[in-house]
């Protein structure tokens, strides 16, 4: 019943994926034009104000997935700009409270809070509710060292990993070329972040420096959590992984993210 996307001209576009860029821009924008050098507490409020409203649209869609990725980014963004520990807490205790009270108002779905019980205890959880941890895990643990070979994983194949082009798409690296695979697949994505960070201290402007570090954290967020669910180390949930998982709407925002990068890097000199 999530309503994520909208149908234009026989495309499905999803809005929340490029939200998170919008976010980036926005709190870049902000951050850059502090007096004071850091985050004051009137500039935490009006920041998490702001903020808030795309966030919220969102987990009410509801796409839990994208929400943390959005509350990681901000959160991140804030540590860059040198927030204060006690406005950090603060805000900490903010999100801690909304969230229980989002569990209590009924506003996340059972079906997700079925999800967070086969994370926290999967001895007790119904098999038919830990079924996608259950595959991904065998999936992933079946490839070995050297993996089964392209397009023979039994798993991905015959289609007992679910959405295993989307969300699951890992579960076919580990599988179909092991561990050596998934490690050259994780040794990109650390090649991608390293020059996105370097990206960031290279920056001439706060401006540059923030926007680089947005789209750093929004890489690195989504990868942690979409393989740590793949893993078992996370709760699953529908967040798709960088220039792997199919999805229009998800590989443009990820385009748009290097694209940012890049120009922030052509003009570290000026």
């Amino acid at each position: 019943g999530a309503q994520r996307w909208f149908e234009i001209g026989g495309f499905q576009v999803t809005p929340s994926e490029f939200a998170k860029i919008g976010l980036i821009v926005m709190l870049a924008a902000s951050l850059s034009e502090l007096k004071h050098g850091f985050p004051s507490a009137q500039d935490m409020i009006r920041m998490c104000g702001v903020a808030l409203v795309p966030l919220v649209l969102v987990f009410i869609q509801p796409d839990i997935g994208t929400s943390i990725v959005m509350l990681a980014i901000a959160a991140g963004m804030f540590l860059v700009a040198g927030v204060r520990g006690r406005h950090l807490a603060a805000l900490v205790v903010i999100c801690l409270v909304l969230i229980a009270a989002a569990f209590q108002l009924g506003v996340v779905k059972d079906y997700q809070l079925d999800r967070v019980r086969a994370f926290l205890d999967r001895e007790n959880t119904p098999a038919d509710v830990r079924y996608n941890l259950d595959q991904a895990e065998i999936a992933v643990g079946s490839g070995g060292l050297l993996g089964q070979g392209y397009l023979h994983g039994r798993q991905t194949t015959l289609d007992y990993v679910p959405e295993q082009h989307t969300d699951f798409i890992f579960t076919v690296a580990g599988e179909e070329f092991g561990f050596l695979g998934s490690t050259f697949v994780l040794t990109l994505y650390a090649l991608l972040l390293w020059r996105s960070i370097r990206i960031a201290f290279l920056s001439k402007d706060p401006f540059g420096t923030f926007l680089a570090s947005g789209i750093a954290i929004m890489f690195a967020i989504q990868m942690f959590v979409n393989i740590g669910m793949v893993t078992g180390i996370m709760p699953i949930t529908g967040i798709p992984l960088p220039f792997l998982s199919y999805g229009g709407s998800s590989m443009l925002a990820s385009f748009i993210g290097i694209g940012i990068l890049l120009n922030v890097h052509m003009r570290r000199f000026k």
